[in-house]
């Protein structure tokens, strides 16, 4: 468990931390290693499911989120709760959008704990008034078109009497204007503005979700934009760019172009192991839904496979079906008190290279047989050559794997003990979480990365009618082979069965130009 930044007895340390604009990618190192070490975490309503998943299992989690018409948390009481909370000595990790001082009141949140003599830092993020119009193709700043910005908050009522917003000011800037939280406001924004001066004609641009697979970006002229905006169908949150920056998007637009953008992909796959295929789909743009259709967990009863490795010494062969078939090993092994010496005397085969780092990194033992592609059948075409006549092998599987492996090195003349190095279950509420996935916007593309997801999938979404309206990809040829077994239409075949080829076939598939289903 990582040390938290305040170890010491007494009030905790309160971390105001700015988690960025939307993209988790884009919150800085400081920033996740807070969130990750905290005891608790002060949320907003726009944080990342995946930067929430850093913390802790056991930090507790406090939703402050505010939204028109859905207030969770007044400001009084999320600054009387970071009190509480540090005064119980717990390190706090305060995680809100953007930056914590451009229009997110962390200064308050400072404010309210200096009064109380308790310690606090701050984080500061990426505000969206740089990286929305950025990730639009619009640089807030160019050289000869604008030599400055200017970040105005839109919630404040244009009308009223005592507006703090000097209008004649800026209407008349010459550089670029950013409207934060503006939506709402905007028809009276762009009527105060150009009322005060300001050209109707002046570019605009309305950027909506910055920075993540859910951007949308309009242009136009001050005149319109807000009428743009409607006919799009936009909402909050929109950044609001004005100036003649505006212009340069045809030509800078980068993120809205990528393969992928935009697509919704569901991932079946553990959790541990979707964030790696999540890595490569959204690199290309794509909105990854994380849908764990199995869960992995240790043995319910480890007694066959402790008595296996007690005497790995009996075997010739140990041969290890996946990742998480050595990760099984390696828990069993510490509860045991052994490692990898364990194996010195039998010789190791893993299934594909993947499994082979795995071996490596978990058991500390290099594998001596690791064929290149992901498939028993690839095992037993080298074991053959190798000849299995009268030896005796261990092959650690899970409790739903398939028999081709065991059943092969049999009728290789082999000994074989098949033994159970982890346990797949479904998670709770599964059916639930599925139903809510499909939901509007609904999924684009649905992913599968074995049988034994296709099975889990199908089974919980009733049948295959659900699955065939998206596309369906497959990773390697068995999985293909048992999604069509289960009536489903498979689109994409990853040519390997590595999370970057099933990624490659599915921006291959769309950059083809092969219709949607």
């Amino acid at each position: 468990m990582p040390e938290s930044p305040d170890s010491q007895a007494g009030p905790g340390l309160v971390s105001l931390v700015g988690a960025g604009p939307g993209d988790p990618g884009l919150i800085t190192v400081k920033a996740m290693n807070r969130l990750r070490a905290a005891d608790a975490v002060v949320y907003d309503r726009l944080s990342d499911p995946g930067l929430l998943a850093q913390a802790r299992p056991d930090a507790e989690m406090f939703d402050a989120g505010k939204d028109p018409g859905d207030v969770r948390m007044t400001q009084d009481e999320i600054n009387a709760l970071l009190v509480k909370l540090s005064s119980a000595g717990k390190s706090v990790c305060r995680l809100k959008g953007g930056d914590p001082f451009v229009f997110g009141r962390g200064g308050e949140e400072a404010l309210a704990l200096s009064k109380h003599g308790l310690p606090f830092e701050v984080v500061p993020g990426v505000t969206s008034s740089i990286a929305a119009a950025a990730y639009a193709g619009i640089p807030i700043t160019h050289r000869g078109v604008s030599t400055s910005f200017t970040v105005v908050t839109g919630s404040e009522d244009p009308a009223k009497p005592d507006s703090q917003l000097n209008w004649d000011a800026l209407a008349a800037l010459p550089g670029t204007l950013v409207f934060l939280m503006g939506w709402r406001a905007l028809p009276a924004i762009t009527r105060e503005l150009i009322s005060r001066s300001a050209s109707p004609d002046r570019p605009a641009a309305l950027v909506q979700w910055g920075t993540t697979p859910k951007q949308r970006s309009v242009t136009g002229t001050l005149e319109n934009i807000a009428e743009v905006g409607k006919a799009a169908g936009f909402g909050s949150p929109v950044a609001v760019v004005i100036g003649d920056v505006v212009g340069l998007r045809d030509g800078i637009a980068w993120f809205d172009n990528k393969p992928l953008f935009s697509k919704r992909v569901l991932i079946t796959r553990t959790r541990s192991q979707a964030s790696r295929l999540r890595t490569e789909l959204e690199s290309t743009g794509a909105d990854c839904v994380e849908f764990p259709a199995i869960s992995i967990v240790p043995v319910a009863d480890p007694s066959l496979l402790d008595g296996a490795l007690k005497n790995l010494g009996d075997y010739d062969w140990v041969t290890i079906s996946s990742s998480n078939g050595a990760r099984g090993l390696r828990a069993r092994m510490d509860v045991l008190g052994m490692d990898g010496r364990a194996f010195a005397n039998v010789k190791v085969a893993a299934v594909g290279p993947a499994t082979g780092v795995t071996v490596r990194e978990e058991l500390g033992v290099t594998p001596d047989l690791v064929p290149e592609e992901y498939v028993s059948d690839a095992v037993l075409r080298d074991m053959k050559a190798l000849g299995m006549d009268g030896k005796r092998v261990l092959v650690i599987g899970s409790d739903i794997g398939r028999d081709v492996l065991p059943d092969g090195l049999q009728a290789l003349g082999a000994a074989v003990d098949r033994v159970v190095g982890y346990e797949t279950h479904r998670p709770d509420n599964s059916r639930v979480q599925l139903a809510a996935a499909f939901e509007d916007p609904g999924i684009d593309i649905t992913t599968f990365t074995s049988s034994s997801g296709v099975d889990n999938l199908v089974d919980l979404a009733g049948g295959p009618d659900l699955i065939n309206r998206t596309v369906t990809a497959a990773m390697g040829a068995i999985t293909a082979e048992r999604a069509q077994e289960r009536g489903l239409r498979v689109d994409i075949v990853a040519s390997e069965r590595t999370m970057k080829s099933l990624a490659t076939a599915i921006v291959e598939h769309f950059k083809n130009g092969e219709p949607d289903a």
